[in-house]
């Protein structure tokens, strides 16, 4: 099994060499406002519905990775047969031949604690192990006879630009989704998708974005019209500057997030 996971090694290695690179980098960002320098780059994801209007400029984060460098997704009888679970953590190490204080093994726990924290009130949540468990989560929520589109955002120019001002190039379109689930990949050996929904409102929308660069986005974007049972540690508060409950908080999803929601239906 240790064979499998090398080029994993390899790439966590560069992204922890990334994200130092661009601490490093990101005072020297001077179309950024000054007020946002102390802020982790990759918390500028959010806003709040008075932004959603064409012509407005803002500081957006979006993670440009290779998608022949994620993890590999493993067929469920394979995910099945590993633990999952912060009490097997030393196995889990043993198993990937991690060392206890290396990086890999401080993501790995990482990613164990954060889907091991329960779901807060109205929401539903699993860290899906495999494509199917994916999906089942997703029947899980929608009805199993119900049919979903699946919803990301795109890059239409290539470019290695992460951080910078984005301004909103046509008039947001809202989108019909009474129930939405949300999956993101977590750092993990192999691929573990966080994927949560919300019984509370949520407002979704596909925004054209134009890139200081010249970068192009068609962007995925929710809001959501509840957070007063959210973490006052979340990191939306501190960038806009708000409490839980007095507000709703939208961001953009990253372009390896999945979005489902259901299929809208015809009648005669």
């Amino acid at each position: 099994m240790g064979l499998r996971f090398s080029a994993w090694n390899l790439l966590l290695s560069l992204l922890f060499l990334c994200a130092q690179v661009l601490s490093e980098n990101l005072h020297d960002s001077h179309s950024i406002p000054s007020h946002m320098n102390h802020m982790d780059p990759s918390t500028m994801v959010f806003f709040t519905l008075k932004d959603l209007k064409i012509g407005e400029t803002m500081p957006i984060y979006f993670r440009k990775r290779d998608p022949s460098a994620y993890p590999q997704a493993l067929p469920r009888e394979e995910a099945d047969s590993i633990p999952f679970s912060l009490k097997q953590l030393p196995y889990l190490l043993q198993f990937f031949s991690f060392s206890d204080d290396s990086p890999l093994a401080k993501a790995v726990e990482g990613t164990l604690n954060h889907c091991e924290v329960p779901p807060i009130e109205g929401e539903t949540k699993i860290c899906a192990t495999s494509l199917d468990s994916m999906l089942d989560f997703v029947h899980g929520t929608f009805g199993l006879e119900i049919k979903f589109q699946v919803l990301s955002t795109k890059f239409l120019t290539k470019s290695t630009t992460i951080f910078q001002n984005y301004t909103i190039l046509q008039v947001p379109k809202p989108m019909v989704a009474p129930k939405m689930v949300a999956c993101h990949i977590m750092p993990y050996p192999y691929a573990i998708f966080y994927c949560h929904s919300q019984m509370t409102e949520n407002k979704l929308f596909g925004v054209s974005l134009g890139g200081d660069n010249g970068d192009r986005v068609e962007a995925v974007a929710v809001c959501h019209m509840d957070t007063s049972h959210w973490s006052r540690d979340h990191a939306s508060f501190r960038v806009l500057g708000i409490e839980p409950g007095s507000s709703h908080v939208c961001h953009f999803f990253q372009a390896d997030n999945i979005v489902y929601i259901p299929a809208p239906t015809y009648h005669d």
